[in-house]
Order: C-alpha cells, then structure tokens, then sequence
C-alpha cells in the first residue's frame, strides 16, 4: 500500500512540474482533474485509481508533445512487457490490452492499426521466445530516452495500461522497472 502512496506524492511533484514547465499551453482540460478528489486516509484501491488517473491526466496534458514514432514505438513495447510480465498472454488479456492501447488518449495520435500491429509483434516475439523478445523490446523502448519528457511518458503509459485491471503484481513491476533502466530513469521515480 505504501508503494503506491509513495508513487502518487512523485506522480504530484511531477505533474507540479510538469505544470511550470508547459505553462498554459496544455490543453487545461482535465490537467488538475484527478489531484483534488483524494484524502489522506482513502483505500488503497482509491489511491490506485487516482494515480493512473493523474498519469492519465499527465499523459493528456502532454498530448500534443507524444508524436514522434519512438514514443509510439516503446509505449508499445513496454505494453507488450506489462502483458506477457507473467509468461503467458491469453487471447482475451490480449484483446483487452489492445482495446486499453486504442481507446488511450494520447495513443489516439497514432492510427489504431499501427499501434495494433506493434503491440502484438512484440507480444508474439516474447511467447516465441521470452529472453530475446525481452531484449528486443528493451531495445525498442531505450530509443525513446533521448528525450526527457518523452521516457517518462512511455513510463507512465506503461503504468497506466498495468494498473487497468486493479491490480499491478510483481511480475509488471519488474517489465516497469526495466523500462527504466533501458530508459535511463530511476525507477524509483515511479516507486517501483
């Protein structure tokens, strides 16, 4: 439960910076949505919520900066990651990951069948075979490192599609923790 306490008050500082530093250039919409529901004290599931709601919020804010193909191109790699993170992916956890990706805000700058067809060659290459799709997938998500914003957007893209389900076991944590390091970030950043 702390973990996640810890990850919303960076998640707050991040996005107080964030806020400096894009000014009123972001959309507005929606950018200080998710900060002024939670109390100290609410459920852990709450504060779960609230957190991939901020990242959410953080990641829409931001919009506009999330075109480049490297951000696309890692962001579906680590959803890959998050998605095999426990070795297997059934049809129906691939289905429901896919329609995370393609109903996901910022990944609507992408067309769907892109972003589709991205996911899914990575998740193919980590059934085939787990060490080399890991690997290769790494790769892909360490190109988007050379810009700042970008890395940390991939992150918490990854974040967001990992908590979907209420849940962000062990296994997830660790494909989010080496994302960071192939994206140079410390993963204690995240809490993870």
């Amino acid at each position: 439960m702390a973990m996640w306490d810890k990850i919303k008050d960076q998640a707050k500082t991040f996005q107080q910076s964030q806020g400096t530093r894009t000014g009123a250039g972001g959309s507005g919409r929606g950018s200080h949505g998710p900060m002024g529901g939670g109390r100290p004290g609410s459920s852990s599931g709450g504060s779960k919520a609230q957190l991939i709601g901020m990242f959410k919020s953080q990641l829409a804010s931001a919009k506009n900066e999330l075109k480049s193909g490297a951000y696309r191109d890692a962001s579906m790699a680590l959803c890959a990651l998050v998605a095999a993170a426990d070795g297997r992916v059934d049809p129906s956890e691939r289905r429901r990951v896919e329609e995370l990706i393609v109903s996901n805000e910022v990944l609507q700058n992408f067309p769907a069948d892109q972003l589709r067809q991205r996911f899914n060659q990575h998740v193919d290459r980590l059934l085939a075979n787990v060490e080399q799709g890991r690997a290769e997938a790494l790769q892909v998500i360490g190109k988007a490192a050379k810009k700042p914003a970008e890395a940390r957007a991939v992150v918490q893209t990854g974040m967001v599609v990992a908590g979907a389900d209420g849940s962000f076991d062990q296994s997830e944590q660790q494909a989010i923790r080496e994302a960071c390091t192939a994206l140079s970030i410390p993963p204690s950043e995240f809490g993870v």
